[in-house]
């Protein structure tokens, strides 16, 4: 029997990729960019499973080059770039990759959180400037985070991994969810539920924890933002467009908040216009996942879906399980 040949987009850590291959026929992209959509419709037509970055639009026009996939694994927690019930619609499961990178984003999270209260980054290039010439009682002043409410939008896995960090740094913790969590999971947690609108007023720090969905577009955007003290940060290592960048700029040029921590953006790679002239936000590339140790078990578990699909058996992190009912039907 021949082996299955299955698409890599993106380049994976060696040591999963030499797995890979050992089971599978890989194309595979071997640089750190994204593999153009037009070398992906043409190399996906023969292939039998598809190892997708978040970069990839995969979509019906895809699915329907790709008359042999049988199964979709997704290199991320968020999906958004997947048509899934395109996908179900044609009997392909498509899987993704939650709880590895849980860690790492909330770290993450944390930095940002600490690097816009105490000004890191602009106080670097104050240094680097040379610009540091004497210690003065009142200069070079951030804001304090121990002490201070930090409110969660999405306690989600990493929602709660944020919460017991700040815990650590003695916060008071709101909280905000699609579903309350239990009583017992709130005091384990030191969190309070509010509704949106009033963590957004009472909040030091927000920070965002939701998948992009038709209900979160947009979540944060004017008005919400005009909600926020005028010494508050917002912090997004969500996705770009549960924020109104746009606006976002507005009320940073304004100094209507305090500042922001962006890791994510609306129209990524591209930011909005003036985003990056201004002082008090930080600005990092997508990297909430990006450690060795996690990129490596991102793949790993991507890995573990795609084999799963291709050999008929359910994949640990199915999202579409009603495509298996479609596929025995069929059968």
């Amino acid at each position: 029997m021949s082996r299955p040949k299955v698409l890599v987009t993106g380049r994976i850590p060696g040591g999963v990729m030499a797995a890979l291959e050992g089971d599978c026929e890989v194309k595979a992209n071997r640089e750190d960019r994204p593999m153009e959509r037009s070398r992906v419709l043409e190399l996906v037509k023969d292939m039998d499973g598809l190892l997708s970055m978040i970069t990839d639009n995969v979509d019906a026009e895809l699915m329907d080059r790709a008359t042999r996939l049988r199964m979709i694994a997704n290199m991320a927690v968020g999906y958004n770039n997947i048509d899934v019930a395109a996908a179900t619609a044609r009997g392909i499961p498509v899987s993704n990759t939650p709880g590895v990178l849980t860690d790492a984003t909330a770290e993450l999270a944390f930095a940002l959180i600490l690097a816009a209260a105490r000004r890191i980054v602009a106080m670097d290039g104050l240094t680097r400037r040379g610009e540091f010439r004497w210690w003065a009682p009142m200069l070079f002043l951030g804001t304090e985070v121990t002490g201070k409410t930090l409110g969660i939008v999405g306690l989600g896995r990493i929602g709660k991994a944020v919460a017991r960090r700040a815990s650590g740094f003695d916060m008071r913790i709101l909280y905000h969810n699609r579903e309350r969590i239990g009583a017992d999971e709130e005091r384990e947690l030191r969190v309070e539920y509010a509704d949106l609108n009033r963590l957004l007023a009472e909040s030091d720090f927000v920070s965002l924890h939701v998948p992009l969905t038709s209900e979160t577009k947009y979540l944060i955007g004017a008005k919400e933002l005009a909600l926020m003290k005028p010494t508050a940060f917002i912090i997004n290592t969500s996705r770009g467009p549960v924020v109104d960048e746009k606006a976002l700029v507005r009320v940073l040029r304004e100094r209507k908040i305090g500042g922001a921590g962006l890791d994510v953006y609306e129209n990524e790679p591209e930011l909005a216009q003036g985003l990056t002239e201004l002082d008090n936000v930080t600005l990092l590339p997508h990297v909430g996942s990006g450690t060795l140790e996690t990129r490596t078990r991102m793949a790993a578990l991507a890995v573990e879906n795609l084999l799963a699909g291709l050999r008929g058996d359910v994949p640990p992190n199915i999202l579409n399980p009603e495509v298996l009912k479609i596929r025995r039907g069929n059968c």
